[in-house]
């Protein structure tokens, strides 16, 4: 149980949680650069960072809304095939959390408390490691289009409990309820993006995904499904510059070798 009364520490503590979620996802940035090195953001692969916002909710939760939550982490795009625009994109959000708002308290075993969040309202937050795995077409506006299935994988999970005391809900109550739900999510995704700029220029663009599975484990009405809808924002990192400049090289020695055949 916690009063909400430092209201004004709230941006810096959501601050340090986006720091953080950055931090880790830079960390596997550099380690993937030294590992592919120039072959990063070339024509056939591109890297970078993918974050934004989603709005979710699970399904025959009544009442429930949807809820919005920050999500941040890395992607590749592989060319499927030479000549082409089909793409394959994928990558992992690993911050990336689920769950709606505006549900209706339930008792926990503890009178006081009970007692206390009585016409309340409570919001469930499950975070998952996501791992979208998209076949993506790319026309030549630089629109794209994309589908196929996501998985994630569930490692914590909370029911949110808040009340209003003298401010609203200012009292709120934190129980952890990680092993009531499905350690497993797997569902389909489908989008729609454009890209800013040729080559490895930044995209921006809105998905939907839909849950198969059923993420609470004793579960006997009902199915309840995840289901979100994402706006994202992309953006290229890496060895991009040092690849094009070694393309650019690699292409003036072509044409300076087929110009001195030519004067031979």
């Amino acid at each position: 149980m916690k009063p909400m009364k430092q209201k004004h520490f709230t941006k810096i503590i959501l601050a340090a949680i986006l720091f953080i979620s950055f931090h880790y996802t830079a960390n596997s940035q550099v380690l993937i650069s030294l590992l592919l090195g120039d072959k990063l953001n070339s024509e056939k692969l591109k890297f970078g960072l993918d974050g934004g916002v989603n709005w979710s909710n699970i399904t025959n939760l009544d009442p429930s809304k949807y809820k919005a939550h920050f999500n941040l982490g890395f992607y590749f795009d592989f060319l499927l095939k030479e000549n082409t625009k089909w793409y394959l994109h994928t990558g992992v959000l690993v911050k990336s959390t689920m769950g709606p708002k505006g549900l209706n308290p339930y008792t926990i075993g503890n009178a006081e408390l009970d007692s206390l969040f009585v016409g309340g309202k409570m919001s469930r937050k499950i975070s998952y490691f996501n791992v979208p795995i998209l076949v993506r077409y790319q026309f030549k506006n630089m629109l794209y289009i994309e589908a196929g299935p996501n998985l994630g994988l569930r490692y914590k999970a909370f029911d949110i409990f808040t009340a209003d005391v003298e401010d609203k809900e200012d009292l709120s109550y934190t129980l952890d309820v990680e092993d009531q739900y499905t350690r497993i999510d797997a569902g389909v995704m489908a989008g729609v993006g454009f890209q800013v700029l040729k080559g490895t220029g930044y995209n921006f663009g809105m998905r939907y995904y839909y849950g198969l599975t059923e993420v609470l484990k004793e579960n006997t009405g009902d199915p309840q499904r995840n289901s979100a809808f994402y706006l994202y924002f992309s953006m290229p990192v890496g060895a991009g510059e040092k690849a094009k400049a070694k393309a650019e090289a690699k292409k003036l020695e072509k044409e300076a070798k087929k110009a001195e055949k030519e004067q031979k």
